[in-house]
């Protein structure tokens, strides 16, 4: 497990955008990086898909009506947003906004398209981080080891990713996924520096001054 920044020193919660093509190992990482930083969360988005069976509202996703989806849209009430195979999702800016506030970190699992609405909003007070797979012969590999699609559907698959790498140069760290734990250090030392800079310290000057008499 890592070890938090020290909590003497109140700071702002860093917000990471994870994006990659499938296949490049993103929800793996993702995992990896939850499962060691019990100051980090997902975020939570809304969708107006119905729930699937264990699915909890507020635990999973916030789960919505076209309408009430639609008013949040309306309302300015979303970070990003997107319909996907008929269904709305989106991400609420509110409970973001909450947690940062207190000094808790945010994991944001989208894609360039959403990554790049809630930069618009947010501006350089988010962090970008795109996983790129070591070649395009091992992506490919990696989608037929799954052995869940068929030729066409991977074939589509690649072809997607290849328009979705196109745009690595907009992220702030850009990560090749060769070996999975030296990818995983790699994120972990970009979350932890994150953490540290000093514009997300605002509790630094009464530290010092109080602490150390400068």
């Amino acid at each position: 497990m890592t070890k938090p920044v020290n909590d003497k020193i109140a700071r702002t919660g860093v917000m990471l955008v994870l994006s990659s093509p499938s296949g490049a190992g993103k929800s793996t990482l993702s995992e990896m990086l939850l499962r060691d930083n019990p100051g980090l969360a997902l975020s939570v988005s809304i969708t107006t898909r119905q729930p699937r069976e264990g699915e909890q509202d507020g635990v999973h996703y916030y789960f919505r009506t076209v309408e009430g989806f639609k008013a949040s849209c309306d309302g300015g009430e979303l970070l990003e947003w997107a319909e996907v195979f008929g269904n709305y999702y989106g991400t609420p800016a509110a409970p973001v906004a909450e947690r940062v506030s207190q000094g808790k970190d945010i994991l944001f699992d989208i894609d360039w398209q959403g990554a790049k609405q809630v930069h618009d909003k947010l501006g350089d007070d988010l962090v970008q981080v795109f996983i790129l797979p070591p070649s395009h012969a091992a992506l490919r590999q990696r989608l037929t080891g799954r052995g869940q699609d068929s030729a066409e559907i991977i074939d589509g698959r690649m072809a997607k990713a290849a328009a979705e790498i196109s745009h690595w140069p907009d992220y702030d760290y850009v990560i090749v996924n060769d070996d999975l734990e030296t990818a995983y250090r790699e994120l972990s030392a970009i979350l932890k520096a994150e953490q540290l800079k000093r514009k997300r310290r605002p509790g630094l000057a009464g530290f010092v001054k109080a602490d150390l008499g400068a």
